[in-house]
């Protein structure tokens, strides 16, 4: 069957110095459609993942001195291999992860961008020579690889997370260990193979696959050599990693929760506005840190809105990712069911109203289905968490300043989404939001030459764009006498 061809094409090890190699321990990949156990893989310990440091440690000199045009060429390679592979490394990722094999192919081919994208910013990296003010010397700025590198990965975008991350390391010199998320480490497993047969030397990038992460990472933050993290799942943990990487020092990139607002004024062209919504919140199932979580339309067009939302919601297909026409997959797990319904009962609760699913699937797998919810109270708790579900959750307002207002009510800063004919208000809006990102008029803000992260507690840094190679490297300023 191509399912099993697939799942055996993935090396399970731990994977050091370029090397494949067993570990002592072993955990479950599990299919979240239907609980059933793919394969086993790596579990590390402590000792191994300080193996796998060692290794990057050992091969950072190295990597550091080649040239730009060496390390562009790679990810070239990488990406073009990516792409090659796209249906067999979708089919894992659908696999393990559950979203729709469309989406799955969709992902490796964004994925497969960031490496495109950071092989063009790898020979763009720059400095500055300037003559100081009082004469006498001259200012010479290098940039220079921060060192060794500490990814962790989420497993709602379980290859595109791990390339938006390894992509600018290896564009900046920087060796890394790569630890991605238990629940779906088989699509950076394959990742580790593509960079091998894409010219990468040994011990430039390793992988370590392990369900202690905390027994596992916090020796390596703790180590000092390790001088860069970038990780990116919930606030929770990130602050706890901030915490650890504050007594050593090291730079981090935080890419944390979001509590999106979905803000539709009464000029918006609804049917676009639709469009928008259904983009920002059906993407991966509902699974994203962009997802819109609170969508807010103004009261004279709600009806409409709310009206069409619906239709289009409740005509969603339900089903394993792997079958023809599905559009909402699993969710990860049956504690991501489990949070998703308390969700939904607690809005009900408060007074909010079910216009379609609203309820757990009784079948095998961890099935939600499309759900609108009309009138939800802000003091729902899904107006202050993440939904991370196939759930729309409408409320009104009657004016600008309202909207702004109850948008920013958060602590947290990802990303906005703005609907609105008018350029005026559009600017002024966007400019208001506390978020990182705004969509203007449309539903997906994700790209690799944009900068992507949020402010407040979603997180700090930016990864893609410009400025995400920016995270790994460090500014050298010597100061010349003449």
């Amino acid at each position: 069957m191509l399912e099993e061809a697939a799942i055996a094409s993935v090396q399970t090890g731990l994977f050091i110095g370029g090397k494949w190699r067993d570990s002592a321990r072993t955990m479950p990949v599990h299919d979240p459609s239907t609980g059933q156990i793919l394969c086993t893989v790596a579990d590390a310990d402590a000792a191994e993942a300080r193996e796998a440091l060692d290794a990057a440690v050992a091969a950072q000199p190295s990597w550091a001195a080649t040239t730009p045009r060496e390390r562009s060429t790679i990810l070239m390679n990488a990406h073009r291999l990516l792409l090659e592979n796209v249906d067999r490394l979708a089919l894992v990722m659908t696999l393990e992860m559950g979203k729709p094999l469309t989406e799955a192919r969709g992902e490796i081919a964004y994925a497969a961008e960031f490496f495109r994208w950071f092989a063009e910013e790898a020979v763009r990296i720059d400095g500055g020579y300037m003559t100081a003010p009082g004469g006498g010397s001259r200012f010479l700025v290098t940039r220079q690889p921060v060192g060794t590198s500490l990814l962790i990965t989420p497993w709602n975008f379980p290859m595109a997370m791990g390339t938006r991350k390894i992509g600018p390391a290896i564009a900046a010199g920087c060796t890394s260990v790569i630890k991605p998320a238990a629940q779906t480490p088989l699509s950076i497993l394959a990742l580790a193979d593509i960079l091998t047969e894409a010219g990468l030397p040994d011990g430039v990038v390793n992988v370590v696959t392990t369900s202690s992460p905390d027994e596992v990472i916090t020796p390596l933050i703790l180590d000092g050599r390790a001088r860069k993290l970038s990780f990116t799942g919930s606030t929770k943990v990130g602050k706890h990693l901030l915490e650890l990487c504050a007594r050593t020092v090291m730079r981090t990139s935080m890419e944390l929760g979001g509590n999106a607002p979905f803000l539709v004024f009464d000029d918006a062209n609804l049917d676009d506005a639709v469009d928008g919504a259904m983009a920002a919140k059906m993407r991966n199932i509902g699974q994203a840190c962009t997802a819109a979580n609170r969508i807010l339309v103004h009261n004279s067009v709600a009806e409409e809105f709310t009206r069409k939302l619906t239709q289009r919601m409740e005509a969603l297909p339900v089903g394993r990712g792997t079958e023809d026409g599905v559009v909402v997959g699993p969710l990860i797990d049956e504690a991501a069911v489990a949070k998703v319904s308390s969700l939904v009962a607690d809005a009900v609760d408060r007074g909010a109203s079910v216009l379609t699913g609203g309820e757990a699937l009784d079948r095998p797998g961890n099935f939600y289905p499309a759900t609108v919810l009309t009138g939800v109270p802000d003091d729902a708790e899904m107006c202050h968490n993440e939904i991370f579900g196939p759930v729309a959750a409408i409320s009104t307002f009657e004016t600008e300043a309202e909207a702004v207002e109850r948008a920013n009510d958060t602590p947290y800063g990802l990303v906005a989404y703005v609907y609105t004919e008018s350029l005026k208000r559009g600017i002024r809006v966007c400019e208001a939001l506390e978020s990182g990102m705004v969509g203007l008029n449309q539903g997906v803000v994700s790209n690799p030459a944009a900068p992507f992260g949020g402010v407040k507690e979603s997180g700090l840094g930016r990864e893609g764009g410009t400025t995400g190679i920016d995270e790994f490297l460090e500014t050298k300023y010597i100061g010349v006498a003449v």
